[in-house]
């Protein structure tokens, strides 16, 4: 199993709407509520935009345990 770089941080994602910003918005308020900071938050955010809709979600998934 692949660890991943948050895993203090869950993020619900299954089941819920699938827009990028909503999903961006989802793993933001995840990463706030476990004391991650502000530069931490910005990277995730700066690396999860570099491409496409794929790469946003290869990037939660390589971030955060996600549901």
């Amino acid at each position: 199993m692949k660890e991943v770089k948050y895993p203090h941080v869950h993020v619900q994602l299954v089941g819920l709407d699938g827009n990028a910003f909503y999903i961006l918005g989802r793993c933001r308020k995840a990463m706030r509520d476990a004391d991650c900071t502000k530069e931490q938050i910005d990277e995730f955010v700066g690396k999860a935009m570099e491409g496409d809709y794929d790469h946003l979600l290869r990037t939660c998934m390589d971030y955060f345990e996600i549901n």
